[in-house]
C-alpha cells in the first residue's frame, strides 16, 4: 500500500493517547506519526516501542517518532488525548473532570495555536463537550476544523447492544446516540432501523432474545463505559477507535455520517454549548450538521443535555 503524504499528531500519551497510536499504526492513517507528552520519555518510548512494531504490523513506511508542540506547524490532524481521566474511587461522571482538564486543555490549544489552526483538531479529552467548547470559543479555531469525538462511541455502542439482541450484523443497524458524551447522552430512537425496518416493528421481523426495552437499552449504552473503568481502570481502546475512524475519514475525505460533538447555532434553538449531532465528516473536518427532525421528547432530551453542559460551563465562568 502506498501510503499518502498525511501527518498525524497525537498529544498525550498515557492510555488513551497510546491506543490511539496503536490504532492509526494498524490502519495505517499516516505516513507520518509524532506523539507529544509533557513527560517527554514517555512519549519517546511509546513511539520508539512502536517503531519496533511497524515492520510486522503495517507499511515500514510510516515514520514514528515524539516530538514538541512545534511538530504541530504542519499536521494534518491532531488528535489531542492529553489531561488525566477519572480516577478510582471517584465519581462515574465525566463532568467532575472540569476544573482539572480545563487547565491542562487551556495550555494545550495555547501552544497548538502558536504554530497552527489549520490542522482539523479531534478532541478526546474528557469532560468531552466542555473541554472542545473551551478549545473552539477560545482560540480563535476555524468552524468545523475543531470536533469532539463527542457521542460517536456511544453510537457504536447503541449498534452493538442492538445488534446482539437480534443476532445481526452490528453495521446494518442505524441510528444515533446523541447530546453530551457523557450521563445525559440518550438515543434518538427515531432514527433506529435495521434494514429499513424500524424500531417499532423489530420484533416482529428479526429474532430476538428479549423483547425490545428503550429504557434497559439507553441505561446500558451509558453504563457499559463505566463497566469498562471499574473492570480494568480506565477505557481506551473503544475511543481510540472511534478518534481514528474521524481521522480516517478527513485523511481520505470518506464523508462519514457520525455524532460529534462541535457548537451549536441555532440548532434546536440552542447555542453557547457543544453538544452532538449527526456530522458529515470529511477532509475539512465537520462539512455539515444535520438538524434532523425528532420527535419532542428527544429534543427535550437535547436540552436536558445543554442545561447538564451549560451548568458546568458556567461554574467555570466558561460562558
Amino acid at each position: 500500500m502506498i501510503l499518502q503524504k498525511h501527518k498525524l499528531v497525537i498529544i498525550g500519551m498515557g492510555n488513551v493517547g497510546s491506543a490511539v497510536l496503536a490504532q492509526a499504526v494498524a490502519q495505517e492513517l499516516a505516513a507520518e506519526i509524532v506523539c507529544i507528552d509533557i513527560n517527554k520519555k514517555k512519549a519517546h518510548g511509546e513511539a520508539l516501542d512502536m517503531t519496533h512494531a511497524t515492520p510486522a504490523a503495517c507499511s515500514p513506511n510510516i515514520t514514528i517518532r515524539s516530538g514538541g508542540f512545534e511538530e504541530c506547524k504542519n499536521a494534518d490532524v491532531i488528535i489531542c488525548a492529553g489531561g488525566p481521566s477519572i480516577m478510582p474511587n471517584e465519581k462515574l461522571d465525566r463532568l467532575i473532570l472540569a476544573e482539572r482538564n480545563i487547565k491542562v486543555i487551556g495550555e494545550i490549544m495555547q501552544e497548538v495555536t502558536t504554530y497552527t489552526r489549520d490542522a482539523i483538531f479531534i478532541m478526546i479529552t474528557n469532560p468531552l463537550d466542555i473541554t472542545t467548547y473551551l478549545a473552539a470559543t477560545r482560540f480563535d479555531y476555524a468552524p468545523g476544523k475543531l470536533m469532539g469525538t463527542g457521542t460517536t462511541l456511544e453510537t457504536l455502542r447503541l449498534k452493538r447492544i442492538i445488534a446482539n439482541n437480534y443476532n445481526i450484523n452490528a453495521k446494518d443497524v442505524q441510528g444515533f446516540m446523541l447530546g453530551e458524551h457523557g450521563n445525559t447522552a440518550f438515543p434518538a430512537w427515531s432514527t433506529v432501523s435495521i434494514g429499513g425496518i424500524r424500531l417499532l416493528d423489530l420484533d416482529k421481523y428479526y429474532h430476538h432474545q428479549m423483547p425490545f426495552n428503550k429504557a434497559k437499552t439507553a441505561d446500558l449504552v451509558v453504563q457499559t463505559a463505566y463497566d469498562v473503568l471499574k473492570s480494568k481502570g480506565w477505557t481506551n481502546t473503544g475511543i481510540a477507535m472511534g478518534a481514528c475512524y474521524l481521522a480516517k475519514s478527513v485523511f481520505f475525505n470518506a464523508r462519514c455520517i457520525t455524532p460529534v460533538s462541535a457548537l451549536l447555532n441555532g440548532e434546536y434553538g440552542l447555542s453557547n454549548v457543544a453538544l452532538s449531532l449527526p456530522s458529515i465528516i470529511g477532509e475539512n473536518g465537520v462539512e455539515q450538521r444535520l438538524a434532523i427532525q425528532m420527535p419532542e421528547e428527544e429534543i427535550e432530551a437535547l436540552y436536558k443535555s445543554s442545561n447538564s453542559i451549560k451548568e458546568v460551563l458556567k461554574a467555570n465562568n466558561l460562558i
